[in-house]
């Protein structure tokens, strides 16, 4: 029995001096668990684990799974526009990675820019005019599906290159600019698109070239279609309702005029 004591005493005090070595937040730990050791390891952790007593409060409980809840949807919508970027360039069967593609798509904050590029190999309108071709058809009409599928809002721009010529002196790159966009309209509305979701008609001529690009090169002749997440389509506009007009009456065509 005395032996025993003795090893019982000896482990105490190896005990205390050990806990003695330690830094603070032990020393605290330690202390609080044999002044309430059934206190539930929910609310404090005992012995040596870290302890710390700062809670936080509701509010900022709340704060924090918003916004995280924010970034989580915020990556779940880029997930989303990439997917569905991807599922366009396989339905058109293009290589997204060609450096001389005929269509070029970029994930924005709110959606989707999508660029068709007039190009010599693969034109989207007939020389020197706003009628489309076959595979502007095509490309159209695959777009109207995907906008319509998914509720996009749609905004086009006509551009052209500097290089292009006036047909004459009534018809310049501005006319010949919101004249393909507009015709760009005509076809999504045509294939699937309802009239509420496009929101706007510009045509631009030769004053937006694209960046890096020599303003007459013939990349900057092109259709520019922004189109951006909605739930259903923008309500029309209640005088425009009242006044008897087309949805897109008003709204649909817009020419850029140089400062």
């Amino acid at each position: 029995m005395a032996f025993a004591d003795f090893m019982t005493a000896m482990m105490a005090l190896f005990l205390v001096l050990w806990i003695s070595a330690q830094n603070k937040e032990i020393l605290i730990a330690t202390s609080q668990y044999f002044q309430n050791p059934f206190t539930s390891p929910m609310d404090k952790h005992s012995g040596v684990m870290p302890f710390n007593s700062n809670k936080s409060t509701n509010s900022t409980g709340t704060q924090q799974g918003n916004e995280k809840e924010l970034e989580k949807s915020k990556q779940i919508s880029l997930s989303f526009l990439n997917s569905v970027a991807a599922d366009f360039f396989r339905l058109l069967h293009l290589d997204e990675n060609l450096a001389d593609k005929p269509i070029d798509i970029q994930v924005t904050s709110d959606g989707l820019r999508v660029t068709l590029f007039d190009r010599p190999t693969r034109p989207l309108f007939g020389k020197g005019s706003a009628e489309v071709t076959e595979w502007g058809r095509y490309a159209l009409q695959s777009l109207a599906w995907m906008i319509d599928r998914h509720h996009f809002r749609v905004t086009i721009d006509g551009h052209t290159s500097g290089a292009t010529t006036p047909r004459s002196a009534d018809y310049t790159p501005w006319e010949l600019s919101a004249d393909r966009a507009n015709a760009a309209r005509r076809n999504l509305v045509h294939y699937a698109v309802e009239p509420e979701y496009i929101e706007r008609v510009t045509g631009y001529a030769a004053t937006r070239p694209l960046p890096g690009e020599d303003p007459a090169s013939l990349s900057n002749d092109r259709i520019t279609l922004s189109l951006t997440l909605s739930t259903k389509p923008k309500e029309r506009d209640s005088a425009t309702a009242a006044s008897g007009q087309p949805p897109d009456s008003g709204r649909s065509l817009a020419v850029k005029s140089p400062p």
